[in-house]
């Protein structure tokens, strides 16, 4: 799965990339919103993990540029914007779901699967086949 991680903090930027390249995802990065616009939109991702608050564009005017485009790439919001009427701005600008930080790595891990799965059509992750199951989490 190749997930797009835009995120300005480099330190947690390093901390997501490395637990997401552990988990097999191939994680490509971009520290501002510029550089993050362009990735999407030259790029497939099976999923963004999406800051708001980035350098040279905003993450939410990001977000709405790809969906004014017609892209439709899963998008998840990471940002310490936690308000519920900042919630519902990510979600009404076209974002697949929200997690705030602070945030256990487990609880983004989650959401990001969930979001990918219901995008490939695979609501349970697991895949079995012939007698073989592969689960998501084991």
């Amino acid at each position: 799965m190749n997930i797009l991680l835009v995120e300005d903090d480099s330190a947690l930027c390093l901390r997501l990339s490395d637990d997401l390249s552990r988990r097999g995802y191939a994680v490509d990065v971009a520290d501002n919103g510029i550089d993050a616009e362009r990735l999407g939109t030259e790029r497939p991702y099976d999923a963004v993990i999406l800051d708001l608050g980035l350098p040279l564009r905003s993450g939410l005017e990001v977000l709405r540029n790809w969906r004014t485009r017609g892209n439709a790439v899963p998008v998840l919001i990471l940002t310490a914007r936690g308000a519920w009427h900042e919630k519902v701005d990510g979600i009404n600008a076209g974002a697949d779901d929200y997690v705030a930080k602070p945030f256990p790595a487990e609880q983004l891990r989650a959401r990001l699967g969930a979001l990918i799965r219901r995008t490939h059509s695979q609501p349970t992750g697991v895949v079995a086949s012939e007698g073989l199951t592969l689960g998501e989490a084991r």
